[in-house]
């Protein structure tokens, strides 16, 4: 199934919840109120008053749901879902408002010693218990369908229809008592009932304003740095915030990277972030952020080819000398050849400006420039007894040598430059790179001396098969 159609599921099951609940809320409300007048119930009445200001609630949610499903426009960047967090905080203060009203009428009747005239018929108590049953199945109803969709509104909605179940079970408790002789029995309840509901609006406020004020979810931010953390290639975690919205979590992460990882190696990271916030938490979307940072363990190579890097220039044969407690740095740079070489040179000096602020003003550097051909060399293969000879001149100096074996593939090219020969050959697998690549020097240098007008040769060796 896919997110946009879950997402879509979710909304129709959120509307279709909230319409529910204010038709069952309206119908118990009425009944409550009918009977409460009947019998003169005090708890009875607060209850139909509680129903009264559900049923206005319930109204709320439906419009509420309705509104925290739009989509984010260029007013609300993050989404509507705080709508549902306001109408939540407004079914709180109904609450409240209901609770010190009834606690207030039960107190002065119990100060005053007039339980009033309590007379509870067949339909007073028919009416309490088909409200219990259906506000327990729209409590285990509503508290199912708001944990999967993540609703406030649906919650707080949950949380009224569990404080009817609870009150209305007060309500007939203190009824039951009332007909059994204990006159002050409807007044208790009702202000059993009062604390009730005042105790279960403190619990959805306290939830509600943690929304508003954008409070991370308990736990939450611990289970994402330890995810996040456990990803290849993070090196800390700089920045987490996470605030609610509605049914999601919005977050913003900034992770520390080693600064000589290449960008598509960060790429990867990020993704592999995503991936796994989105595996162990759904409901949280994040924005990352990667910033580089320089490690204890940063060898001087590294970090010389990080600077190189930076600046898109080519650099080979770094030598790294430590003299006493001087450091010495020599490399090779290649540069445009057709580029004059005052304007090399200065390239060339602004480098080593970016290694000296980098390692220190006491480090020497060392700069050998070298042409870099950037345009492609239009060429066509030499005659085959052209390429023959230069073979044999090549199999001949490695047997003489003694290191390169088995000099085959020989590819000899003639360009406006000169010939540039390509071949491969073998060698022990267990010789150093130093060691080849001396070796292969020498040949170069070796088919240079016997055959005129080569301008580059390109030896690849292969390990020997075992």
């Amino acid at each position: 199934m896919s997110v946009a159609h879950s997402k879509a599921e979710d909304m129709a099951l959120k509307r279709a919840a909230a319409l529910a609940s204010i038709f069952a809320s309206a119908l118990l409300t009425l009944g409550k109120l009918v009977a409460g007048i009947l019998s003169g119930s005090l708890a009875l009445i607060s209850e139909a008053g509680h129903g009264l200001l559900d049923t206005g609630a319930t109204i709320l949610t439906y419009f509420a749901v309705r509104a925290a499903d739009k989509p984010a426009d260029d007013e609300h960047h993050y989404g509507h879902g705080k709508i549902e967090a306001v109408a939540a905080l407004a079914e709180t203060g109904l609450l409240m408002v209901l609770a010190v009203g009834v606690l207030y009428e039960a107190i002065h009747r119990l100060a005053t010693k007039d339980p009033g005239q309590v007379d509870a018929t067949w339909l007073t108590f028919g009416v309490l218990i088909i409200s219990i049953v259906v506000d327990f199945v729209r409590w285990r109803s509503l508290s199912a369908i708001a944990k999967r969709t993540k609703s406030d509104a649906l919650a707080a909605d949950a949380l009224h229809f569990s404080s009817d179940l609870v009150a209305s079970t007060l309500v007939l408790i203190g009824l039951v008592a009332t007909e059994y002789g204990f006159k002050q029995g409807d007044t208790l309840a009702a202000i059993g009932v009062s604390l009730f509901i005042a105790i279960a609006g403190w619990k959805l406020g306290r939830r509600t304003i943690d929304t508003l004020v954008d409070a991370a979810p308990a736990g939450l931010s611990e289970r994402l740095r330890q995810t996040v953390e456990a990803i290849p290639g993070v090196v800390d975690i700089e920045v987490l915030r996470l605030r609610p919205a509605g049914p999601q979590v919005i977050g913003e992460i900034a992770v520390a990277v080693p600064r000589t990882m290449p960008l598509e190696k960060v790429a990867q990271v990020k993704v592999a972030i995503l991936k796994a916030v989105e595996q162990d938490m759904p409901e949280v979307e994040l924005t990352i952020a990667a910033n580089p940072r320089a490690l204890d363990d940063e060898s001087l190579l590294e970090r010389v080819l990080l600077i190189a890097a930076r600046r898109r220039l080519a650099v080979h044969h770094i030598t790294i000398q430590r003299i006493g407690d001087k450091i010495a740095i020599s490399l090779d740079l290649e540069l445009d050849a057709q580029m004059s070489h005052g304007a090399a040179h200065d390239i060339a000096s602004e480098f080593e400006t970016a290694i000296l602020d980098e390692i220190g003003a006491e480090v020497e550097i060392e700069t050998h420039i070298e042409p870099l051909e950037s345009d492609e060399l239009a060429g066509e293969d030499l005659a085959f007894e052209a390429t023959a000879e230069i073979k044999r001149v090549l199999v001949a100096g490695a047997a003489k040598d003694g290191i390169l074996e088995d000099v085959h593939f020989v590819r000899a090219r003639r360009t406006a430059s000169g010939t540039v020969v390509n071949y491969h050959c073998r060698v022990n697998a267990a010789l150093t790179v130093h060691a080849v690549h001396e070796a292969v020097d020498r040949l170069d240098r070796h088919l240079r001396a016997h055959v005129t007008g080569i301008v580059r040769v390109v030896g690849h060796a292969d390990p020997l098969p075992t």
